[in-house]
């Protein structure tokens, strides 16, 4: 198991699981810390409760960006055939 493609793909599968972590951390937060309150005192963010628009909304904006920046720069291409010395098995 001394192939480099493991050690990517155990590096990328980590890094995912990262993201869905950091994902996750936003929605709960938002959604529950500012939508654990009484309903008529909730603020509004372009008509939407701001938990919502928060979580839902700028949460998923932020993963996309951030996803995009993590893939650009940490993420890199690994061939899945196995070639040796240039030719193929």
């Amino acid at each position: 198991m001394n192939d480099k493609r493991f050690k990517v793909a155990n590096r990328e599968a980590i890094i995912g699981i990262v993201l869905v972590i950091i994902n996750f951390a936003i929605w709960f937060g938002f959604a529950y810390g500012l939508g654990s309150g009484d309903p008529k005192d909730y603020t509004y963010v372009f008509g939407f409760p701001a938990w919502f628009f928060y979580s839902c909304i700028a949460g998923t904006l932020f993963m996309i960006v951030l996803i995009f920046v993590v893939i650009k720069f940490f993420f890199k291409d690994v061939p899945f055939d196995e070639e040796e010395d240039g030719e193929r098995k």
